[in-house]
């Protein structure tokens, strides 16, 4: 075996372990493998030839990543950010189909796990506060207002306030 089979063996071996713990994008498991000191013929190599087998796709690691994102309360800004740090150019269809309406409701389900949902409409502190939570979240402004409004009446049912 020479020492340009044993590096790709090697790198085989490191992105197959990678690979089967979660899903990554073809820019993570190159950057993972050049933190490891192969050479980029060789990563490029192993990468195709993943790619090629289907063991390596960036269209399903966005899909899983950005569910994983979602069902943790990010935001769309958020989720869209991250997945182009990770080298992923398109959101996966779901992510751009999503209506303003089901972000907003998405933003008031966090809100209501972290903070409740009192009526904070006249209380500028706690509102500023849980705004800037929402944001850090990846909500839009016009998401983050929207989930602000909201809160519970006395008899539980969920009121939007001004709507």
């Amino acid at each position: 075996m020479t020492k340009q089979e044993d590096s790709e063996q090697k790198a085989r071996a490191v992105a197959l372990r990678l690979l089967a713990r979660r899903e990554h994008s073809r820019l993570e498991l190159d950057l993972k493998l050049r933190q490891r000191r192969f050479e980029s013929a060789v990563i490029a190599k192993v990468l195709d030839e993943y790619e090629a087998n289907n063991w390596l796709n960036d269209e399903r690691f966005a899909d899983v990543f950005s569910h994983q994102r979602f069902d943790l309360g990010y935001g769309p800004l958020k989720i869209i950010a991250e997945l182009q740090q990770r080298g992923i150019t398109r959101p996966p269809q779901w992510l751009t189909a999503m209506t303003d309406r089901q972000w907003i409701e998405s933003a008031i389900t966090v809100r209501d796990r972290r903070f409740g949902l009192s009526d904070i409409r006249q209380d500028w502190n706690e509102k500023g506060r849980q705004g800037r939570f929402l944001s850090r979240r990846g909500y839009a402004s016009d998401q983050v207002e929207a989930a602000l409004e909201a809160f519970l009446t006395d008899d539980q049912d969920q009121s939007v306030g001004g709507r």
